[in-house]
């Protein structure tokens, strides 16, 4: 009876302290099973350890984990990684492992060895049968992870490899041929798209989906479910985006444009429509009108280049090319882009070489990426804040893993200031008073301009630090590596899925004790970010496995939070009249419910867009059944002989090869396929940015949306039928066949890919109604 109180006073414990979570009774009871076995597993040799994970392998062969082959794995994988890596497993990560066994997101903290977790995670899943993408945030994570943990599954009979942006076609799919493949979630996303554009079976890279390990899985699963990964073709550019730029140039914000208070959508008014319109040889009516309709969108983008996106901090100008900063990583976004001609804008703006713009070709989410796999599992250090949205869009539990050993970090409460300019004197205050007892610092800030103005200052007060941006990501695992040496400060843009421990006393441990007496490191945040996640991401930098340390935000009622998502600050609140601080628990209660207010936003968001997407994945999935129909049999030979069986029996007699007249004939009809598959998706699009407008006609836009999109893709199959047949009947055959150029069958020469944030809501139309609504509540 006691033993029964216990269990159940245990489980309300950990209902209460952590909601959501997965109960780990279960294995905790198989860890003394798991230690039991190493002495048996020592005394073999390497070659006899490779066998008995061979002979598990035969057993398992897709069948589900039980307890008694949760034990083995889990006791081959410790014994693996002590002989490989010189570690042994401790039983944290073993319950981690257990937990993405199992298929749940685990959540473990900062430093408490989550890359081991995945990879005997991973090779237990192999050991299985099962292939197995291990989906990490960035190429280089990918890169280091495989090669660090390679003599691990090496030992378990296990092969691995890694895809990442340099990797040509052969190199990818022998790499997704591996029982394990490591690629970033764009990288892994993108690969998908080539292949459903390929019109040879031969050319596919990768091998149907299976298991999916997501590392940093908050960030993947939820911060980025709704960007949709782009793949796009090329169309010439002109030279109207430099003309409209030259044009946009010279406006002045509040007299020829206005902004929104959040810093989404930009508008001419009467004067700047004036301006314009007289700059391009129009009338002011004229720019509104039918004659310059393809003027009016080309000045909207450059007006949202021009007033919206910021240098340095959505996006940077290096080598004589714009390149894109993904905001939640500080990092350049690698062979990125954005849509809509907003690139060519942006380019126009800077006075760099206009790049072509695209057409869309195709696109997925990342939701729907991961979607694709039967099995997800995830790990990451901040997952109960997110557990309800796992549990609604993945159907996923939290396990929440204890720490190895109990954290001792301080976390400091916040300072809060009237205006910005006076927190950065506190913040340079803070780094002087803390840098002078020798204690290592590491400040994030929430952009690359920010983090070169903050280094700026400190120069010109003699305190150095090192600078870690989306200008130097390559250089980053050093620059982390060392951000622990004694009287180290290094300033960062967003340190989520930086991936690389800060140890104290830098890499060689030197100093350590020195800097565990000071007090460890200290983690100063410039601004509280719009996720309670991303705050305790940038804390969990400091008190790494059981290390003193302490972390530190500041923040000011006039931060870009406050202003976006709760402006309307409380009156009374009094900050000193010298330093401007604010003690006013008022204060704090504002900042924190500006910042529920952001996350609330984004849970609508992602929400709202899953709902819109969510009929396009399915109509994909639908299409590409058929796509991959035609790429892997006859049909477009037979639909084109039953079209036009004259034709069809000159072409073959033509070519007397019968494979050759099938891939002839499939070249045909994907192209038709995907071409009407791509002008789909721009109808789609254009119903989705009108759609709100059903709103004001107490119509529900997501019906009208399934209305307008439904019958348009039936018609798809049957119209690429009869298209291929039109160009067959059309086309001039020579000894070749038909040339399918002259066809008109020409596919993109070039295509490149790109990351968008998508949002159903946030359209032209949609802050139009937003606007009209709110002037009908003032009358």
């Amino acid at each position: 009876m006691a033993a029964l109180i216990s269990r159940v006073g245990k489980r309300l414990r950990r209902i209460i302290q952590r909601p959501g979570s997965v109960e780990l009774t279960r294995y905790e009871a198989l860890l003394p099973a798991v230690e039991k076995l190493e002495p048996e597993l020592e005394k073999l040799s390497d070659e006899e350890l490779t066998e008995r994970a061979g002979k598990l392998r035969e057993t398992l062969k897709d069948t589900a984990f039980g307890d008694d082959q949760l034990i083995e794995v889990c006791a081959l994988g410790r014994e693996a990684a002590r002989r490989a890596l010189g570690e042994r497993a401790f039983d944290v990560q073993v319950l981690g492992t257990m937990g993405l066994l199992t298929k749940h997101v685990v959540q473990m903290e900062t430093g408490e060895g989550k890359t081991l977790a995945g990879a005997l995670a991973a090779a237990g899943y192999a050991i299985r049968g099962k292939r197995v993408h291990v989906v990490t945030v960035n190429d280089y994570l990918a890169r280091r992870d495989a090669e660090w943990m390679g003599p691990v599954y090496a030992l378990l009979g296990v092969s691995v490899g890694w895809v990442e942006p340099a990797h040509s076609r052969e190199e990818r799919k022998v790499a997704y041929a591996k029982d394990v493949t490591y690629g970033a979630v764009a990288e892994i996303g993108f690969d998908v798209l080539r292949d459903r554009l390929v019109t040879s079976v031969d050319d596919l890279v990768q091998p149907a989906p299976e298991v999916a390990i997501v590392d940093e899985a908050d960030s993947v699963l939820v911060d980025e479910a709704r960007v949709p990964l782009v793949m796009a073709g090329s169309i010439d550019h002109t030279d109207a985006d430099e003309e409209v730029a030259k044009v946009v140039r010279r406006l002045r914000l509040n007299l020829h444009y206005e902004t929104d208070s959040e810093g989404r959508n930009a508008w001419l008014t009467d004067a700047g429509a004036s301006v314009v319109a007289k700059s391009l040889g129009l009338e002011v009516d004229d720019l509104y009108g039918e004659t310059a309709s393809d003027r009016l969108p080309a000045v909207n983008v450059a007006l949202h280049a021009h007033a919206l996106l910021t240098r340095d901090v959505d996006y940077l100008v290096r080598d004589g090319k714009v390149q894109l900063i993904n905001a939640a990583r500080g990092r350049v976004a690698e062979l990125q882009r954005w849509p809509d001609g907003l690139q060519a804008a942006v380019e126009a703006k800077e006075q760099v070489t206009a790049t072509d713009r695209g057409e869309i070709l195709d696109s997925i989410t990342v939701q729907a990426l991961l979607a694709r796999y039967p099995e997800v599992a995830g790990m990451t250090g901040t997952a109960v804040a997110v557990a309800e949205q796992l549990r609604e869009f993945y159907e996923l539990e939290v396990a929440v893993i204890p720490p190895n050993t109990p954290n001792i970090r301080e976390d400091l409460e916040d300072r809060i200031f009237a205006s910005p300019s006076q927190k950065l004197r506190a913040i340079e205050e803070e780094i002087r008073t803390v840098h002078e007892t020798g204690r290592p610092i590491l400040v994030g800030t929430q952009d690359v301009a920010e983090s070169e103005e903050l280094a700026e200052k400190l120069a010109k007060v003699d305190l150095e630090c090192v600078v870690l941006n989306a200008r130097n990501d390559a250089e980053e695992a050093a620059i982390i590596a060392e951000a622990g040496k004694k009287g180290a400060v290094t300033v960062s843009t967003q340190m989520a899925g930086r991936g690389t421990d800060i140890r104290l006393g830098g890499t060689d441990g030197a100093t350590r004790d020195e800097v565990v007496e000071l007090g460890g490191l200290h983690v100063i945040g410039t601004a509280r970010y719009p996720s309670s996640r991303l705050d305790g991401q940038l804390r969990g930098r400091s008190g790494r496995q059981g290390d003193p340390g302490s972390a530190i935000f500041f923040a000011s009622l006039n931060d870009e939070l406050v202003l976006s998502n709760a402006p309307d600050v409380p009156e009374g609140i009094v900050d000193d009249e010298e330093t401007g601080e604010i003690v006013d628990n008022a204060a704090l209660r504002q900042l924190n419910h500006a910042q529920r207010v952001a996350e609330g936003v984004d849970l609508e968001i992602h929400r709202n867009t899953w709902r819109y997407t969510r009929l396009i994945e399915r109509q994909r999935r639908d299409l590409l059944v058929h796509r991959d129909k035609v790429l892997r049999t006859a049909y477009a030979a037979e639909q084109l002989e039953k079209a036009h069986p004259e034709k069809f029996g000159e072409l073959k007699e033509k070519l007397d090869d019968q494979e050759k007249l099938e891939q002839m004939c499939r070249e045909v009809l994907l192209f038709h396929i995907d071409q009407l598959w791509s002008d789909h998706l721009a109808y789609l699009t254009d119903v989705r940015e009108s759609i709100h407008l059903r709103a004001l006609a107490r119509e529900t836009p997501l019906d009208e949306f399934h209305r307008a999109a439904i019958p348009e893709f039936h018609k798809i199959i049957n119209e690429a039928n009869s298209r291929a047949a039109k160009t067959l009947e059309e086309a001039e055959l020579t000894d070749e066949g038909i040339d399918l150029g002259e066809a008109g069958v020409r596919r993109a020469n070039t295509t490149w890919t790109y990351l968008v944030h998508d949002n159903p809501f946030d359209s032209d139309f949609e802050q139009t109604i937003k606007k009209v609504r709110s002037m009908i509540k003032r009358k």
